[in-house]
């Protein structure tokens, strides 16, 4: 007697989970092109972040203030260590280093008439400084970088600090890509580059090779500033405990630690997906390396890496950072992947160009074509009119006046008068990983996983 092999309909269309279409999707395309993938905008997958903490507000054991009448402080000050000149900011929420090149002149302006509203920083990224985001920018930090492109001794002067940039969250241990299409004339002017090719920058600095020689770079940009301004050292987090002693130990005034859902103009994918650890165990690891050292307080933390609303904003102070970096959220709220471009109080559909990139509104991760339909990430010449640095400023002010608000919300919800008061106590964890990364308790017990009961 014949038998016939049974076939379950729920079996016969059951997608695998190691082999899903994404999965199979990679392998054909890499073993059609033989490339891997280059795009922007920061990791796809699920990771633990600070949607996975919850703060404890004020009831009956804890008093909170009435938002109506009693104020809650957001001065916040960077690079009291060494520096004659700290910076001083009216809000803890900075802007992110994020170069011309991968954005448009008219963005860079629009970043720093926002942030001079505000009160706050913006940073040059790679590249140099341009003049419209020096002019714009009351309070201005100059990137040294590995590739060192358009780095000038003035331009170092006329900033209000230097960060020297170690490595990025989306691609800690390897260098920038500016692709082609985007290195126009101007800007193979200040890199000193050819127009239209391909730039890769270097994942090290050329002058150093460990943090004795950063020491020594970190005391000759004091030198030519004359010890007025902060020097930041920004690492990608991956060893986060070990890089932030290290940075310590070589004289840095402000540590900045970039957690793995930050953001990049271009890279590979299999950096952004798969290199780095997420930003909600880096900061931990900072913190508890600034207080190995005695230097809580004394060096100044600010953490970036998916910082998006202003709740996040609450839960890194809590933690232990002194301000954050956005950089995404910023992108974002100028109409980052929106499906209309605003100029001049005017708006323009803008899908037929996401179309022809092949992807849509909310989906578009291709800030390294030059073709943003927006006119954010790109040197078009036509494309990038289409953001108005006066209209974009005004709707990057909107977002960080948001985001501030919301973050006095919460403190003065968690009774605390300043909101560099905020601290670990005010925080549970809604998740076992969530609570081993952040070391503070699973919500309902008194148990940090990892640490005892």
């Amino acid at each position: 007697m014949e038998t016939k092999p049974l076939h379950f309909k729920n079996i016969s269309r059951e997608e695998s989970y190691g082999y899903d279409r994404k999965t199979l999707d990679y392998i054909r395309n890499a073993a059609a092109h033989g490339l891997y993938e280059i795009r922007g905008m920061g990791a796809k997958r699920k990771l633990p972040n600070f949607d996975d903490l919850v703060f404890l507000g004020a009831s009956m054991s804890r008093y909170p203030l009435e938002g109506y009448r009693e104020k809650c402080l957001t001065k916040t000050v960077l690079g009291t260590r060494f520096a004659k000149k700290p910076i001083e900011l009216d809000i803890p929420i900075t802007i992110a280093g994020m170069s011309f090149g991968a954005l448009s002149a008219n963005v860079k302006e629009a970043l720093g008439l926002a942030a001079t509203e505000m009160g706050t920083s913006t940073t040059t990224g790679d590249g140099g400084m341009t003049q419209e985001e020096r002019r714009s920018s009351k309070t201005l930090i100059y990137q040294c970088l590995p590739s060192r492109y358009g780095f000038n001794p003035d331009d170092v002067r006329k900033a209000d600090a230097i960060e020297v940039v170690i490595g990025q969250g989306a691609k800690p241990g390897g260098g920038g890509m500016l692709l082609g299409q985007k290195v126009n004339p101007r800007v193979a002017k200040m890199r000193t580059l050819p127009e239209g090719v391909d730039q890769r920058s270097a994942c090290r600095h050329p002058d150093w090779t460990g943090p004795d020689d950063l020491a020594i770079k970190i005391q000759e940009l004091r030198e030519i500033t004359d010890w007025e301004k902060p020097i930041y050292v920004k690492v990608g987090a991956t060893r986060t405990f070990n890089d932030v002693k290290l940075a310590v130990h070589s004289g840095a005034d402000v540590v900045v630690v970039d957690g793995m859902q930050g953001g990049t103009a271009a890279t590979q994918t299999c950096f952004i997906e798969h290199v780095g650890i997420p930003t909600l165990a880096a900061v931990r690891q900072a913190v508890d390396a600034l207080e190995d050292l005695d230097m809580k307080g004394k060096v100044q933390l600010i953490v970036s890496g998916g910082i998006r609303t202003g709740a996040d904003v609450a839960k890194a102070l809590a933690m232990g950072a002194d301000a954050v970096a956005i950089g995404q959220g910023v992108l974002v709220a100028l109409g980052c992947n929106g499906e209309t471009y605003f100029q001049h109080g005017a708006h323009h559909d803008a899908l037929a160009d996401y179309n022809a990139l092949g992807t849509a509104p909310g989906f578009c991760h291709h800030c390294h074509t030059g073709k943003c339909p927006v006119g954010i990430t790109t040197q078009d010449a036509i494309l990038e009119q289409r953001l108005s640095p006066a209209v974009g400023a005004k709707h990057l002010k909107n977002y960080l006046k948001t985001l501030n608000m919301e973050l006095t919300t919460i403190a003065r919800a968690c009774g605390k008068q300043n909101v560099h008061h905020l601290e670990p106590e005010d925080l549970v964890a809604l998740t076992i990983e969530a609570a081993a990364m952040a070391g503070v308790p699973l919500a309902g017990t008194n148990w940090v996983p990892g640490r005892g009961f």
